[in-house]
């Protein structure tokens, strides 16, 4: 059953109506018509079964005939503070860590960051791209939630940003001690924050301030990742240890 979002404002009495792009897909790609029935998420983690009503250019209005939570969304929050990538990197970490369960993006611009970020303009214009790409790969996940992607912030901005978090560790690929596996078992908590590098990975001074900040920095293994590989793999093992796979 086709799968689509909307703004808790949306949802009135046993009603919910559908604006904006959504409508053209629905009544021109999808060719849906009236009685055909799909799933509307709050993107709050509730999912409405629906069946349409009424459809004209600018609206669709639908009925419920049931609601549940989502069954898509993890019970550990996991945010990626991600230095941010050339464009088609940051996509693929994008769509693909949406898909996974990620909770929240947060892009990073490190003191290696190659990208730069010329005017608040093209910065928007970035963000509204990244939006929409988790979006996308929220609907085909069957996500209960849409994971916001934030606005760009430097790496002492995030380290201030993860201090609200539970647990937090960093990717290096000089550290030798620490193994995922073996910290992971003091975890106790909800909430997760993961920091990977840019193209070039962190600097020392970086992982120095990480560490006072009780930032866990941690080895990936013998192997060298890609910046967009890094954290996909790095995800993939906490879904696994907190038991979503």
């Amino acid at each position: 059953m086709h799968r689509f979002f909307v703004e808790p404002t949306q949802i009135k009495n046993n009603n919910i109506s559908i604006y904006g792009e959504d409508v053209k897909h629905i009544s021109k790609v999808l060719r849906l018509k009236n009685n055909d029935k799909i799933i509307i998420c709050n993107g709050q983690g509730t999912d409405y079964e629906c069946i349409i009503k009424n459809i004209n250019k600018e609206e669709i209005v639908t009925e419920i005939i049931s609601s549940r939570s989502s069954s898509g969304e993890p019970k550990v929050k996991i945010t990626l503070f991600q230095g941010v990538t050339k464009s088609d990197k940051m996509n693929i970490v994008i769509q693909k860590c949406v898909e996974m369960g990620i909770y929240k993006i947060v892009p990073v611009i490190t003191d290696r960051t190659i990208v730069k970020i010329e005017n608040e303009k093209k910065e928007k214009s970035k963000l509204l791209r990244w939006q929409k790409i988790s979006e996308a790969a929220a609907k085909q996940s069957q996500r209960g939630i849409i994971p916001n992607i934030t606005e760009i912030i430097t790496f002492s901005e995030a380290i201030k940003e993860a201090k609200k978090i539970d647990f937090k560790v960093i990717a290096y690929e000089k550290e030798k001690i620490n193994h995922l596996k073996d910290i992971f078992k003091k975890f106790e908590g909800r909430d997760i924050a993961i920091f990977i590098g840019p193209e070039g990975g962190f600097t020392e001074e970086e992982i120095s301030l990480a560490k006072e900040n009780n930032i866990i920095p941690i080895t990936l293994g013998k192997r060298i990742l890609r910046t967009e590989t890094a954290g996909l793999f790095l995800l993939s093992i906490m879904m696994y240890e907190i038991g979503e796979v």
